[in-house]
């Protein structure tokens, strides 16, 4: 089967037009792309077939996804671009920091299992060093300039409070090999759970992907014993592995998210801190593993340290005006787990009415009447109708979602995007005009992945495979790059998750979301039975701003968010405005087939295995 548009052809096995077909059973390991033996030109059209089902092989690692596995083997075993056809297919033997990460996590293809098995990552020789610097020798120079290779420096981690945005609290991270200036106001890990922020008493961490050594490691040495809770979606073998991963720290707990419907994810990240000065949560969109906190760009609400509570306050005391401790509790006590009944019990008694955003979640199951508003994209589309007010000319408002992962859409984009995601996402107020603005989509280029800090493997986050993509060729007409050189970001490759109303001259915002979902139907939901019923299958959480809250009519734009110096008006969009979109030559990145024709920024090719 072979279709064509503007951005690329592709030729796939009839096995892999049904999508049930694509499912692997589980506990067994997904089919893989074929290793080409060598980095030869790739033929037009491209076929990508499927070898049998192998063996799988147990790993201490959770790497849930078929994307993150390919991602993980190319970076420990990175394909080096040579000139000479003798040379092209030799491996470097070189490995990496023995970690095994390569990649972030990605809500995936509806198609694509979350809990796969992983060839175990090869350790570092005892002359790790040496070999070290004779890859760092044999690189070819950096677009980007020497420091874009090298780890975190020593005065990478604040030793003071960084300077914050306290208007909107939202922060993106540290990425390694920026200007100094570009990180200033930016948050690693580590300055989340710095005493700077608190005196930590215990937290619960929930994400998506852990690495529970290397979390451990970023809490500070006074709080690194401190109970720890984590809330995750794996299953069976992957969970197996997850708690070996914590059987070296007694204070680690698991609480595992239930997950009954198909190919969902527990794809929620977020922090819950308790201080014994009060109370603190953090949504954000990194999971706890060291790439995504390297050279990626991520987001982040924190919200203000929340105080306890006097002594015999009512059941309602400690409200903001945007409800969010009440969807809090909500959102907790839906996952029905006795392990966070103790921390639905702190959020009650402490005071959460500081809060200026509005919670946006994602549970899974299937819903119908009222509770059709209470999660995914119609929960935002309810809060758009009710805090939001229509705007002079709104059908000239853009609409911009930008995201990581992109799941199967359907044969036209009347299917969900179009027809039922667009109709949410251009909600304003109580308004019953329905316009069609322009939609733009931002999702990374192969040339944009290539020229990345991290190369190749940076598309080991971008899971879009080639079975969802030649489906949907039509989609690619909504791409634009990504761009975030006023932030100093165009290279960091995104796993940030974004959507937004903007002005037609891109100046005002009429309101903004960050959150983990990305785009597809198991992420925000999709409508069945003839509307009536609408069916989740992922967890996901982000906030909403809404001008209404600050007191605004729009946000304006933040044209200038680096350095970060005093508390500003405007928002800090974290791409580049207008967007740019793709040109006639550009691709969009899919991870499942092979580029080597040209090199990265390393110096490798991308041969998926």
């Amino acid at each position: 089967m072979s279709q064509a548009s503007l951005h690329g052809r592709w030729t796939v096995s009839s096995s892999d037009d049904d999508d049930d077909e694509d499912i692997p059973p589980s506990g067994t390991t997904a089919p893989k792309p074929r290793r080409s033996p060598s980095p030869v030109p790739e033929p037009t059209p491209l076929e990508v077939k499927a070898e049998p089902v192998r063996t799988p092989v147990s790993s201490s690692l959770t790497i849930g996804s078929e994307a993150r596995q390919s991602a993980a083997r190319n970076q420990l075993n990175p394909v080096k671009f040579e000139n000479s056809p003798s040379l092209a297919g030799k491996r470097k033997k070189e490995a990496s920091d023995g970690s095994g990460w390569a990649l972030s996590d990605s809500d995936e293809d509806d198609e694509v299992k979350n809990d796969r098995q992983v060839n175990p990552p090869k350790q570092a020789p005892p002359n790790g060093e040496r070999k070290k610097a004779k890859m760092e020798s044999e690189r070819p120079p950096s677009p980007h300039g020497r420091l874009y290779y090298i780890d975190e420096p020593d005065n990478f981690f604040e030793s003071s409070v960084p300077c914050l945005n306290d208007t909107y609290r939202f922060y993106l991270n540290k990425v390694t090999g920026l200007d100094r200036k570009y990180n200033s106001g930016a948050l690693h890990i580590r300055d989340i759970l710095s005493p700077l922020f608190g005196t930590l008493k215990e937290s619960v961490q929930f994400n998506y992907c852990f690495d529970i050594p290397w979390m451990v490691k970023q809490f500070p040495p006074e709080f690194r014993h401190c109970p720890v809770l984590i809330v995750h979606g794996d299953k069976r073998e992957a969970k197996a592995r997850l708690l070996q991963q914590g059987q070296p720290f007694p204070h680690v707990r698991f609480c595992q998210a239930k997950l009954d419907i198909a190919f969902g994810t527990h794809h929620t990240k977020m922090m819950l801190l308790w201080y014994e000065e009060g109370f603190r949560v953090v949504i954000l969109t990194s999971n706890l593993i060291r790439a995504d906190w390297y050279q990626k760009t991520q987001g982040m609400w924190m919200s203000p340290l929340f105080p306890r509570l006097p002594e015999g306050s009512s059941a309602s005391s400690g409200e903001s005006p945007t409800f969010f401790k009440r969807d809090l509790l909500e959102y907790l006590a839906s996952y029905r787990a006795p392990e966070l009944e103790d921390w639905i019990q702190r959020i009650k008694e402490h005071d959460l009415s500081e809060t200026r955003v509005y919670l946006v979640a994602s549970m899974p199951g299937r819903y119908v009447g009222a509770d059709m508003e209470r999660w995914g994209h119609l929960r935002l589309r309810k809060l758009l109708h009710e805090h939001t007010d229509p705007i002079p000319g709104e059908e000239r408002w853009p609409v911009i979602g930008q995201f990581s992962s992109i799941g199967s859409m359907g044969a036209d984009k009347t299917k969900w995007l179009a027809g039922e995601f667009q109709r949410t996402l251009t909600t304003l107020g109580k308004s019953s005009l329905r316009p069609d603005p322009p939609m733009y989509l931002l999702y990374p280029s192969v040339e944009d992945v290539r020229l990345s800090l991290e190369g190749y493997p940076a598309g080991g986050s971008l899971p879009y495979s080639i079975q969802t993509a030649q489906k949907q060729i039509w989609l690619h007409s909504y791409f634009h790059r990504w761009k975030a050189g006023r932030t100093g970001r165009s290279h960091a490759m995104p796993h940030i998750k974004t959507y937004m109303r903007v002005s037609p001259d891109f100046t005002q915002l009429a309101w903004f979301l960050v959150t983990s979902a990305n785009l597809s139907k198991a992420a925000w939901g999709a409508l069945e039975k003839n509307n009536t019923q609408i069916m989740v299958r992922s967890y996901e959480l982000g906030v909403l701003y809404v001008p209404s809250a600050f007191n605004m009519k729009t946000f304006p734009v933040d044209t200038n968010p680096f350095p970060a110096s005093s508390p500003t008006s405007g928002f800090p969009v974290p791409f580049d405005l207008p967007p740019t979109s793709y040109t006639s030559k550009d691709q969009p990145w899919i991870w499942n087939i092979p580029y080597s024709q040209e090199p990265d920024t390393h110096g490798n090719i991308w041969v998926p295995s």
